[in-house]
């Protein structure tokens, strides 16, 4: 048996990891939509000519790297590598069976040949801002089943030999409302492919093709040993937690997600057993999305720093039982799953692992992805626009530090889109945006702050609002407080003030204002025991109110001086048995 060179290794994992870096790059900086240019709603990968995946890009979404080696996996069932020629693409969009967590998630896949047959494939997933369906941004609630959604892509061959297939092209984007938006983040995800494809041909004319092959499977089994390794230092045991949402834009009923995780020896079974029915409407999930939440959260918790590939995951299992939420039968709609569902399941997942490794888990973050989408078709230009944003909120407090604030949380690792790039790009103006104060959930180490976006319309439009934990907000943990939940108010040109509902698909008019505001994350620890410098340093900064600081942390902070009051602020908290927390 041929043995391992750990400096080989090494080299080779960096190298093929920046191969991925790479592809990132070059689909951000060609990109055409906000959404993937600005946001960097996108992921890279590169696989094995079987599709397993040896490297992921950092620049990229856990949700999006978690689902595509299924992703891989169905195109590969369809097109045989031997039936794969030098310059072809092939493309997914679908769900059903396996695919993507939602039809706006379109990966395009390239095979790398060398010496007449496929060595790797590459990959990339992007989110595009519309695919059709019922509402622009093709992300809307009041539906029930997929069609609504938007077109459905199977595995198709989207370029072959190097140039496009012109009718595949047409006949999607004829379904789609941004048909610029559309046309210029395909060719920049084919242009990122081929990047990828000429750096790893890069690599095996350096390496030779016996000697890449070789280490991208130790690659993989080194990730194997590493996470077995982790698990094997898990107190063994069941640990259980359910959490909930918040209905779903067609009733308000409460549906909950359970999760038992069973830790033996070196690995993982993780059971969903328990979790509510697939419901009507939209925040239904298929199985590749509950993986990708179940890896991500494992691989934080077990090894931050583990290079995430097949091996990574071998060593987990699941069971999540047909026609629950977490595994629907076609023809469920699925749509909002990735920007709710799969935080709830995170949640559930931490507040399980809490009871095992405490000091490796953080309170609940915001719990939401919190999307907005604005679109309609504009008089002047008689084009359609789709402003398309998820917000994000507070970070949950860790043992050892506050969370951040207005920032995105788990499953999702995307940038807010900067004031200047959405009032230029979109018919909106944007009269507010920052942090909400006394929005956090308190705690020795208390969680982020949620963060506020107020948008004007000029126009006319189509509005798809979605979120969560309005009532049922972010938990703390071992005394810490609950965040605040989200909210959302619709601002009528004559002033009258409407509240949304969480999950909403309506009409915005000209001169409306939409007003956005995310949860904080859950608090750590008993907040009286916070440090009261880092109580006023929030109240200095504007983020915590005088009183909240004297009444939630016990700090008394003379306003004149701005500083705190140590013999007032001791003797309030020897009171702490009278105070009411509420």
């Amino acid at each position: 048996m041929r043995k391992v060179d750990p400096v080989t290794l090494e080299v080779m994992r960096n190298t093929l990891y920046s191969i991925t870096d790479e592809m990132s790059a070059a689909l951000v900086r060609t990109a055409y939509s906000t959404n993937i240019k600005d946001r960097r709603d996108c992921s890279c990968a590169l696989y094995t000519s079987d599709g397993r995946v040896v490297a992921q890009s950092e620049i990229g979404t856990p949700l999006h790297l978690g689902v595509m080696p299924k992703v891989i996996k169905s195109i590969l069932q369809k097109f045989n590598t031997a039936q794969m020629d030098p310059g072809d693409h092939f493309i997914l969009n679908t769900p059903y069976p396996s695919g993507p967590g939602h039809l706006n998630d379109i990966t395009i896949m390239h095979a790398i040949h060398c010496n007449g047959r496929v060595i790797a494939l590459v990959a990339n997933q992007a989110h595009h801002v519309d695919v059709g369906g019922y509402a622009p941004g093709s992300m809307p609630f009041g539906i029930t089943e997929i069609f609504q959604e938007g077109i459905q892509i199977p595995a198709s061959k989207i370029m072959s030999h190097g140039e496009i297939i012109i009718d595949v092209f047409e006949l999607i984007k004829s379904n789609v409302r941004t048909k610029d938006e559309f046309s210029g983040d395909i060719m920049a995800q084919i242009s990122a492919n081929n990047v990828g494809r000429k750096r790893f041909l890069e690599v095996i004319k350096k390496y030779s093709l016996e000697e890449v092959s070789f280490y991208m499977d130790e690659i993989m089994n080194y990730s194997e040993r590493r996470m077995r390794s982790g698990i094997r230092l898990l107190p063994q045991g069941e640990y259980e937690f359910e959490d909930y949402l918040e209905g779903t834009g067609i009733s308000d009923e409460i549906i909950n997600i359970r999760a038992k995780i069973m830790i033996q020896k070196s690995s993982i079974n993780v059971d969903f057993s328990g979790t509510h029915p697939q419901v009507k409407g939209p925040i239904n999930c298929k199985l590749p999305t509950v993986e990708a939440c179940v890896y991500y959260v494992m691989k934080c918790i077990i090894d931050p720093g583990l290079p995430p590939n097949d091996g990574a995951y071998r060593s987990i299992n699941l069971k999540v039982p047909e026609g629950c939420l977490l595994n629907a039968e076609f023809p469920a709609s699925v749509v909002q799953s990735n920007i709710i569902t799969t935080q709830r399941i995170v949640d559930v997942l931490l507040g399980a692992m809490f009871k095992a490794v405490p000091e490796k888990v953080c309170a609940a973050c915001s719990g939401t992805e919190s999307i907005v989408i604005i679109g309609g078709l504009n008089p002047k230009t008689n084009s359609y626009y789709n402003y398309v944003e998820t917000y994000g909120g507070g970070q949950g407090a860790t043992y050892c530090q506050d969370g951040m604030s207005g920032v995105h949380t788990h499953m999702t690792n995307t940038r807010n889109a900067p004031v200047e790039v959405i009032e230029n790009n979109y018919p909106l103006f944007v009269e507010k945006y920052g942090l909400v104060p006394n929005s956090e959930g308190a705690g020795k180490y208390r969680g982020g702050f949620g963060m506020t976006r107020e948008v004007v319309a000029f126009l006319d439009s189509k509005l798809t609002v979605g979120t969560d934990r309005e009532k049922l907000r972010p938990w703390g943990v071992l005394g810490g407080h609950e965040a605040s939940g989200s909210k959302t108010f619709k601002v009528l040109p004559d002033g009258k003030v409407v509240q949304l509902p969480a999950k909403f698909t309506g009409e915005l008019d000209k001169q409306s204002k939409l007003i956005v505001i995310t949860p904080g994350g859950g608090g750590w620890g008993d907040p009286f025991t916070r440090d009261p410098e880092k109580v006023l340093w929030d109240v200095v900064e504007g983020l915590v109110s005088i009183n909240r600081a004297r009444d939630v942390y016990g700090v008394i902070i003379n306003p004149h001086k701005m500083e705190v009051n140590l013999g007032a602020t001791k003797e309030l908290r020897n009171k702490k048995s009278t105070v009411n927390f509420s």
